[in-house]
């Protein structure tokens, strides 16, 4: 008996986010559903972190203790043989016995991709958020690297539970562009509920020259009253690297 930390790669417009659910579909439980098969008998997965229904992942980590007398290479090629089209394992390792994938993390990066036509794209809906008229990249700039740093975060999510800190220390804030296309990176030590989305909607708000950038300078100083309301789509978001101490 061994613990093993696998990296998974998830497309997860069909399944009801990572968390496992009493009959929907669900990441956790199409792991737990997979490794049944291989001989598995504990009682739950641990997942280093949580996604909402529709978001993508490429980088989520899981671990599990499993009796397993072959390589971790190949527990990757018998997992990938017996999960679901829309996810798969990148790679197996075993680590100590007290590895804990969501305690153990020092910090979390994630990608929102959105596009820029003003008529829908179906090739590409399923994975971005069309927006027009176009962003201006000053802007988007000006906005991203004010989150750098510690900040109470109470503006942008809520923790997973009530009463928890809503402060967070953002070390990536950083928008790139490709042809119309455009890619928010950030990486923090840990999230809120909703908080990427929730940054990302109100800085393509900014981008657009719905709302000066001070506001986003004030919603992280607790001072504003001049709030855009609303979320990102989900279908844009990725968890792309959970990162441990070496």
């Amino acid at each position: 008996m061994a613990r093993y930390k696998i990296i998974l790669a998830y497309d997860g417009t069909l399944l009801f986010g990572s968390q496992r659910q009493a009959v929907s579909r669900t990441v956790q439980s199409e792991l737990e559903k997979t490794l049944s098969r291989l001989g598995w008998q504990e009682k739950s997965v641990l997942l280093a972190g949580r996604t909402d229904a529709g978001v993508h992942a490429s980088g989520q980590v899981a671990s599990f203790e499993l009796l397993w007398n072959h390589t971790a290479e190949e527990l990757v090629r018998a997992l990938n043989s017996n999960l679901p089209s829309e996810m798969s394992v990148r790679a197996a390792q075993i680590v100590p016995d007290d590895f804990h994938p969501r305690f153990d993390a020092i910090s979390r990066r994630y990608c929102y991709r959105l596009y820029c036509q003003p008529v829908r794209d179906p090739l590409r809906e399923r994975y971005a958020w069309r927006q027009w008229p176009a962003l201006d990249g000053r802007l988007l700039d000006e906005a991203a690297r004010l989150m750098i740093g510690t900040h109470n975060f109470v503006a942008f999510g809520t923790p997973s539970r009530p009463g928890n800190s809503t402060v967070r220390t953002v070390v990536k804030s950083v928008w790139r562009s490709v042809a119309d296309e455009w890619f928010f990176d950030v990486q923090a030590d840990a999230f809120l509920y909703h908080m990427v989305r929730r940054l990302v909607f109100v800085q393509v708000a900014v981008g657009q020259g719905k709302f000066p950038v001070q506001v986003m300078a004030d919603m992280l100083s607790g001072s504003s009253s001049l709030v855009p309301a609303g979320l990102a789509p989900a279908s844009g978001l990725t968890l792309v690297e959970v990162t441990y101490p070496e």
